[in-house]
């Protein structure tokens, strides 16, 4: 198994989408990446040779801010949203969707999951 900055890439996928399993490494900057070390994406991840990991190390170490730089500095982010007391920053807080509508896309956050229709719904009869 290929290791690129600790992290353990599938040997059996091409290696354009195998960078993506690096925090930080989607699909476009993967392509950007082989494209600079001049290795074809097409090539699976197990075939590929030590300096040509080397050069994709490199090339990360150099112009991204991946994993464990890249968390932190997420993490500080929301800190500092909570600190400040944004809208943002207090829906981090009590754990509730940041963007988008909260009645149906945060049904797993809120404990409210659906199985099938109308179950862990309130029954009309209820007070609102």
């Amino acid at each position: 198994m290929a290791r690129i900055l600790g992290i353990n890439i599938p040997d059996n996928k091409k290696i354009l989408y195998s960078l993506s399993y690096i925090y930080g490494v989607g699909h476009s900057s993967s392509a950007l990446i082989l494209k600079s070390a001049s290795i074809d994406p097409n090539k699976k991840a197990k075939d590929l040779n030590d300096e040509e990991l080397n050069k994709i190390q490199k090339i990360l170490e150099r112009n991204y801010k991946v994993e464990g730089d890249l968390r932190r500095e997420v993490g500080q982010n929301v800190k500092r949203l909570k600190e400040i007391g944004t809208w943002r920053g207090l829906r981090h807080s009590r754990r509730l969707p940041i963007h988008g509508r909260s009645k149906t896309n945060s049904r797993t956050i809120r404990g409210n999951t659906r199985k099938t229709m109308g179950s862990g719904r309130k029954s009309s009869s209820d007070k609102t």
